[in-house]
C-alpha cells in the first residue's frame, strides 16, 4: 500500500500519476462508485475510507475536500495543507473549460509534489515566537522594540467587534517588527503614554496593513493617533492579481508563506462554544474569544502581513514598473481619499424613508392584487386550486409557458429548465402582459426589502449611512461598493431609493456624471482626428455622429427628429462598440429603444460607422491581436488585465475575453480619469477647509452633499480637476462633466412622483 491516497468525486480517466510528474504512486479512490453522476451529493457517497491509513491525502476538487475537511473554497485551499493531511486542489478536468485556472494547478501541483517529497515543510508554529501582552508596560516596550527596528516597515492588525469605526471597537492590535514573530497586544493595555509611544512609531515607520480602508479609520476614530505613511498588501496584491475573490489575507498567507491554515484552531474553538451555548453563527461575537485563544492567530496575521509586503514589493519593483506606479500613485491616496468618503457618509432623510416603506407596501399590494385578479391568473388559480405564487419559479413556468402558452426565450437555467428571470420576462413582456405584472411586483418588493427596510435601522445618528467603498473589487479598476449599501446597484426606474438620499437643510445634492467618457477615451487612445472632432463641435453627440456618420441631408439639431432611428443605431453603435457588439445586438438595442433596424441593416450602418471613423477600427483591431498575442493588456495609466482566457480553444470564451480586454482599456482610463480627479478635488477641498462632502463615487459620477454658498466653487473645483490633462486629452474639448444640483439625489423625481401621496 502506498503512503498517499488520492481522492476524486467520481471515477474519471484522468492520469494522476503522469499529471504529478510520474514521482509518485497513489491507492486511488472516489467518493461515489458512479462515473455517470453530474454532480457527487453525500446520499452518492459510497466509498469506505480511513485516513489514518496514510500520511497524505490528496483531494481531487470541492467535493473531496468538503466532505473530509468541511472546507468549501477549493480554489482558495489549493496546494495548501489541511487538518495536517489533505491536500486538495482543483480538478485538472477544470483546464479545459476554464484555462484562467491553469496557474492554480500549476502552483498547487508544485506545492503539493513539495509535500509529498519533503522538500516544502508543513508549517510549524512555535507560541513562543507569538507572543499576547496584557500589561502597559508590556505594550509599550514592544511598540519601542518596532520603533528600534532596522526596517523601515511594520507589520500591524487590528481586531475589532465590528466593521465599522461607529459600530464597534478595537479589541487588540498586532504588531510584527520581524520575521517569525509577533505580538497581539491587548487594547485595554493602551493608555495615553501608549497612545504617544503609538504615534511615535506611525511617525517615523510605514505601517503596512492589509486593508488599510479597514484598520487606519478604526486606529484614528479610537485612538488619538494619525497614520500618515502606509503601505496596504491587498491593494498590492491586486496590481498582481486583479481577478475578484483572491485578495484575502487567509488565502495569501496560506499561498506565500509557511503558515498554512493558521486560523483552524480558532475556529474550531468557536465551533465548540456555539455548540455548547446554542448559538447561531451569525450570532457570534468576536469579543467572546478568550484572549490566550486570539493572541496566536492574530500575532501572526501581522506576521503574515509582514512576509507578504516583503514578497509583493519586491515583485513589483522587479515587474513592469506600471504596476508600481499605479499603487503608489492611485491606489494608495485613493485609499485615504476612500477613508474620508466613507466617514463621511451618504445622507438620508430618515422621515421621507419611513414614509416610503409604507407606500411601497401599499404599491405591493395592489400590485399582486392587480397580477392575481387577471385572467389568466386567476384562471390559473382555479385549475390549480390554490393562490399563485410570483415567488414561485415552478408556478411561473407552468403558468406562462403551459396556461398562457408563451413562446420560451430558448434562455435556460443550469438545470436546463426555462428560466424566468428578469431578462427572460423583459423579453416575454413583448408577447404578454403578465410578465410585466410580475416584473412590477419584484421591482417593488425588491426596493422595499433590499433598500428600504435595510437601510432604516442601519443609519447612525446623523442619519448617515455609512458603507464601503472598494479598490479592489472589479477587473477593470472601476470602485465597487459593498457593507450597509450598495451604491453602484440603486435602482434606476424608480427614484423612491435615490429620492430619500436628501440633503440637510442648507445643503445640496450635487452630482457630477462624465458624458461618454468611454467613447472620449477611445478617441484618444485611436488618435482618431474625426471622432475628436465630434467632440470639439459642442452639440449632441450621438445626433453628430449620426450626421457624420450617415451624411444626413440637415442640421444636426434637427437628426433627432427627422432621423430618429438612424439616431438610435449611431448611439447603439457607439456605446456598443468597445463592447463587441455586433449587427444582432445593435438590432435588438435599437429596437429596444423605440426604433426599427433589421440585422441586415445594422450590419451596413456598422460598416458606414468605421467608414467614417477608420482610424478606431485600426486601432480597435489592433488591440485584439495585441490582447491575442499577449494575453493581457495595460491600460493607459497603467493597470494590468491578465486574460488567459484568449488561448481557450472554445471560440465562444476566447472571443468574451478579447472583448473584455477592450472593454478594459476604455473603461478603466474612464473610471481612473474619475477617480483621480475626485481625490484631488477632495483633497483641494480639506486645504481651503471647505464644508462640501464628497460621499460616494457611482459609476462615472460623484456625489456629494454641499451646502448652499459652496455649490458653486465646490462644482469649480471638482471640473477643473476632472478634465485635468493626464495624457487623455482632447484640446479645446475637455472631458464632458455634466452636473445636477438638487435637493436629493432623484433631482426633482421623487417630489414629482411621490410628493402629492407622501406631502413631504
Amino acid at each position: 500500500m502506498a503512503s498517499i491516497a488520492l481522492i476524486e468525486s467520481k471515477p474519471s480517466r484522468n492520469d494522476y500519476v503522469r499529471l504529478f510528474d510520474n514521482e509518485f504512486e497513489f491507492d486511488r479512490f472516489s467518493l461515489a462508485s458512479d462515473p455517470t453522476l453530474s454532480k457527487v451529493l453525500m446520499k452518492d457517497v459510497d466509498l469506505e475510507f480511513n485516513p489514518d491509513a496514510y500520511e497524505w491525502v490528496i483531494l481531487i476538487g470541492s467535493e473531496p475536500l468538503k466532505y473530509y475537511t468541511k472546507v468549501t473554497q477549493v480554489m482558495q485551499y489549493a496546494g495548501t495543507i489541511v487538518d495536517d493531511k489533505f491536500l486538495p486542489t482543483i480538478n485538472p478536468a477544470m483546464l479545459t473549460f476554464k484555462p484562467e485556472a491553469r496557474k492554480t494547478w500549476d502552483d498547487a501541483k508544485t506545492n503539493i509534489i513539495g509535500y509529498l517529497s519533503g522538500t516544502k515543510k508543513k508549517a510549524e508554529i512555535n507560541d513562543e515566537k507569538f507572543v499576547g501582552i496584557t500589561t502597559t508596560e508590556g505594550t509599550l516596550d514592544y511598540i519601542q522594540r518596532c520603533i528600534d527596528s532596522p526596517l523601515d516597515y511594520i507589520g500591524i492588525d487590528s481586531e475589532t467587534t465590528g466593521l465599522y469605526p461607529r459600530n464597534g471597537h478595537i479589541l487588540g492590535i498586532s504588531l510584527c517588527y520581524q520575521p517569525d514573530s509577533g505580538a497581539y497586544i491587548n487594547a485595554d493595555t493602551i493608555d495615553d503614554s501608549v497612545e504617544e509611544k503609538l504615534q511615535e512609531l506611525f511617525d517615523k515607520k510605514r505601517m503596512v496593513f492589509h486593508n488599510a480602508k479597514f484598520d487606519i479609520p478604526m486606529f484614528e476614530y479610537h485612538f488619538n493617533v494619525k497614520i500618515a505613511q502606509f503601505e496596504d498588501t491587498m491593494l498590492m496584491h491586486y496590481m498582481i492579481d486583479e481577478n475578484p475573490g483572491t485578495h484575502g489575507l487567509k488565502m495569501l498567507a496560506m499561498k506565500y508563506t509557511e503558515y498554512g491554515d493558521y486560523e483552524k484552531p480558532m475556529y474550531t474553538w468557536m465551533d465548540e462554544y456555539r455548540k455548547q451555548h446554542n448559538v447561531l453563527k451569525n450570532d457570534f461575537k468576536w469579543e467572546w474569544i478568550p484572549f490566550e485563544v486570539m493572541q496566536t492567530y492574530a500575532a501572526i496575521d501581522a506576521c503574515a502581513t509582514f512576509t507578504i509586503f516583503e514578497k509583493f514589493e519586491g515583485a513589483l519593483k522587479k515587474g513592469n514598473p506600471n504596476l508600481m506606479r499605479v499603487y503608489k500613485t492611485i491606489l494608495l491616496p485613493a485609499c485615504r481619499f476612500l477613508m474620508s468618503i466613507q466617514d463621511n457618509g451618504v445622507p438620508f432623510d430618515k422621515e421621507r424613508l419611513v414614509a416610503s416603506q409604507d407606500l411601497m407596501l401599499t404599491e405591493i399590494t395592489e400590485a399582486v392584487d392587480k397580477l392575481q385578479s387577471h385572467p389568466g391568473v386567476a384562471a390559473f388559480q382555479v385549475a390549480e386550486g390554490k393562490e399563485f405564487n410570483p415567488n414561485s419559479v415552478l408556478q411561473l413556468r407552468k403558468l406562462l409557458f403551459d396556461y398562457v402558452g408563451l413562446e420560451p426565450t430558448g434562455i435556460k437555467t443550469d438545470k436546463g429548465e426555462h428560466s424566468t428571470n428578469a431578462e427572460v420576462l423583459d423579453k416575454l413582456a413583448l408577447q404578454h402582459e403578465i410578465p410585466q405584472l410580475i416584473l412590477d411586483v419584484r421591482k417593488k418588493t425588491k426596493i422595499k426589502n433590499t433598500y428600504l427596510d435595510k437601510i432604516i435601522p442601519q443609519l447612525d445618528r446623523d442619519s448617515h449611512l455609512r458603507t464601503n467603498f472598494n479598490l479592489h473589487g472589479t477587473t477593470s479598476g472601476r470602485l465597487s461598493s459593498s457593507g450597509k449599501l450598495n451604491m453602484q446597484q440603486l435602482p434606476r426606474d424608480n427614484p423612491i431609493v435615490k429620492g430619500c438620499i436628501r440633503a440637510p437643510e442648507g445643503h445640496k445634492i450635487v452630482a457630477m456624471d462624465l458624458t461618454t467618457a468611454e467613447v472620449y477615451v477611445a478617441a484618444v487612445l485611436a488618435d482618431d482626428l474625426e471622432l475628436q472632432d465630434v467632440f470639439r463641435s459642442g452639440g449632441n453627440f450621438h445626433s453628430t455622429i449620426a450626421h457624420k456618420v450617415f451624411k444626413l441631408d440637415c442640421e444636426v439639431a434637427d437628426v433627432a427628429e427627422k432621423y430618429t432611428t438612424y439616431r438610435q443605431a449611431a448611439k447603439a453603435v457607439t456605446f456598443g462598440i468597445m463592447y463587441g457588439a455586433g449587427a444582432n445586438k445593435i438590432s435588438e438595442q435599437v429596437t429596444k429603444d423605440g426604433g426599427k433596424l433589421s440585422v441586415v441593416q445594422a450590419r451596413q450602418i456598422i460598416k458606414e460607422y468605421f467608414g467614417a471613423f477608420w482610424k478606431l477600427e485600426e486601432w480597435i483591431e489592433a488591440q485584439k491581436a495585441l490582447i491575442m498575442k499577449n494575453g493581457s493588456i495595460y491600460s493607459h495609466f497603467g493597470r494590468k488585465r491578465r486574460l488567459p482566457d484568449v488561448k481557450s480553444d472554445n471560440k465562444g470564451v476566447q472571443g468574451h475575453a478579447v472583448r473584455s480586454g477592450l472593454n478594459f482599456l476604455v473603461q478603466s482610463a474612464a473610471s481612473d480619469i474619475n477617480l483621480m480627479g475626485a481625490v484631488e478635488a477632495h483633497a483641494i477641498l480639506k486645504q481651503k477647509n471647505m464644508k462640501s462632502k464628497i460621499f460616494a463615487l457611482v459609476h462615472d459620477s460623484v456625489l456629494a452633499e454641499v451646502p448652499n454658498d459652496e455649490v458653486e466653487e465646490y462644482s469649480r473645483i471638482l471640473q477643473t480637476e476632472i478634465q485635468r490633462d493626464r495624457g487623455i486629452f482632447i484640446s479645446g474639448a475637455p472631458v464632458g462633466c455634466d452636473f445636477e444640483i438638487g435637493e436629493d439625489y432623484s433631482m426633482g423625481k421623487f417630489s414629482a412622483k411621490y410628493g402629492s401621496i407622501l406631502n413631504l
